[in-house]
């Protein structure tokens, strides 16, 4: 072997032992203290989900039915993250489950029909349970 390739092997060696450069080179990044684990949700969490769904669907179902009131619905979602999410997470799965019975109902309806109608009536039916409930058995949040 001559030198040019043996100092060619070497190096490769060497290369291979080393961390690639850009790792080696980065700056260390400043240690983050870890969020603190969130509190277990409060036991009616699953009948509060249910209503933030149900507030997004009659968001959109109430306004394409002409009842022009979509707006009052999403101030009562306000309201409710307003006194229920106290963390970034929770808030994120109050407005995720609003989200899903928005973006469902407005995938489904894209005008007012009977069936429209009926789903409404059950959902007013359901959600004034699902508060009466929640504020009746755990005081309200």
């Amino acid at each position: 072997m001559n030198q040019r390739a043996a100092l060619a092997c070497l190096a490769l060696a060497l290369l291979a032992q080393r961390p690639v450069f850009a790792q080696a080179q980065a700056p260390a990044k400043p240690q983050q203290a870890a969020p603190a684990p969130e509190a277990p949700p409060p036991p009616y969490e699953p009948q509060l989900l249910r209503l933030s769904e149900i507030l997004g669907a009659l968001a959109w179902l109430r306004e394409i039915c002409g009842d022009k009131d979509g707006d009052q619905w999403r101030a009562s979602m306000r309201s409710l993250m307003e006194a229920e999410a106290q963390t970034e997470p929770r808030r994120e799965r109050l407005a995720g489950a609003y989200n899903r019975g928005f973006r469902s109902y407005e995938t489904l309806y894209r005008s007012c029909t009977p069936n429209a109608r009926t789903i409404i009536e059950r959902f007013l039916d359901e959600g004034g349970r699902l508060a009466g409930d929640i504020t009746g058995r755990f005081g309200g949040g």
